[in-house]
């Protein structure tokens, strides 16, 4: 089953065909629709991966937060 998405990218190409079949040629991909079904991929995960980072990031930051608190006088 295609993906209508990749499909229309392709179409609405125009004079950048022949430029992204070279790169996807060059790239070792089979056909367009390869090559633009793995940039789409690609993407995702990087998306997936920002995302992942960032909460990460915020439980870190809540974590520091919470020891910084929880030490707020030498007496204990």
């Amino acid at each position: 089953m295609q993906n209508q998405e990749i499909i229309k990218i392709i179409e609405n190409l125009k004079g950048r065909r022949d430029y992204e079949q070279k790169k996807a040629t060059k790239l070792g991909f089979n056909s367009l629709y390869a090559y633009f079904e793995d940039k789409i991929l690609k993407e995702k995960r990087a998306i997936e991966d920002k995302k992942k980072e960032l909460e990460e990031t915020k439980n870190h930051s809540e974590l520091i937060i919470k020891d910084k608190k929880k030490k707020s006088c030498s007496c204990c």
